[in-house]
């Protein structure tokens, strides 16, 4: 039990900068949540539906964040900040981290049923602040949401979605998708220093020496000139 829950920290840790120790990611809303939510779901798996939303509402009280106790979360789910709803038919994979103020909400249904009304999540996805994940579709693994993105349709594995309505912006996967990358949006170029980029800057370096050998060769025509 202690050593899933070291490792669960741990996770935490990798994906953000900010603790110090474990003990200070225990503090996190979004970890009390998910905590808070194992009891309601378990709760709410025996039919004890009244007790499941009274965890809920105590929850929700103490962390501003709504996980509807029939939610499905699997393991290392990560919740930065809070202010985040997750509805009842909704299911998480592994190592999935959300930011704050997202919403994974149900649309609804045209047949007039319930069923299935929120989305899945898969493995290894980030989804950006303030981005909203609406009906039944499925988020495929490793796939990204940018901040403020509004997602009503399926979304491929490895894609990266922007925009309102949400679009892929086309990022090759095998480029940009890392183990894990911050805030769910990749930077314009690779973070990490490549040979092309040495090889660049030695050709910009090269570039200036040259222009302030110009300058100096200006700088010595002109006293020559000036008789100075």
């Amino acid at each position: 039990m202690f050593g899933s829950l070291k490792a669960y920290l741990d996770s935490i840790r990798a994906r953000d900068p900010a603790p110090r120790s474990r003990a200070e990611v225990l503090l996190y809303p979004g970890v009390l949540a998910l905590g808070l939510h194992r009891v309601a779901h378990w709760l709410f798996g025996g039919g004890l539906f009244f007790l499941a939303r009274f965890v809920n509402h105590f929850s929700r009280f103490l962390t501003g964040i709504d996980i509807h106790p029939g939610a499905k979360i699997g393991e290392r789910f990560f919740i930065d900040h809070g202010f985040t709803v997750i509805g009842e038919t909704a299911e998480i994979g592994d190592d999935v981290t959300i930011y704050q103020n997202v919403t994974l909400g149900g649309m609804n249904p045209t047949n007039g049923e319930g069923g299935k009304r929120h989305p899945t999540i898969c493995n290894g996805v980030i989804i950006g602040a303030g981005a909203q994940v609406l009906g039944p579709i499925t988020v495929g693994e490793r796939a990204r949401i940018g901040s403020n993105a509004v997602v009503t349709d399926e979304v491929p594995e490895g894609a990266t979605m922007i925009g309102l309505k949400a679009r892929s912006t086309l990022v090759p996967v095998e480029e940009w998708a890392k183990d894990f990358l911050p805030y769910g949006t990749p930077c314009k170029e690779p973070c990490g220093p490549s040979a092309s980029d040495e090889t660049r800057l030695a050709a910009l370096e090269a570039e200036l020496a040259d222009l302030r050998a110009q300058i100096r060769s200006h700088a010595a025509d002109k006293r020559e000139n000036t008789g100075g």
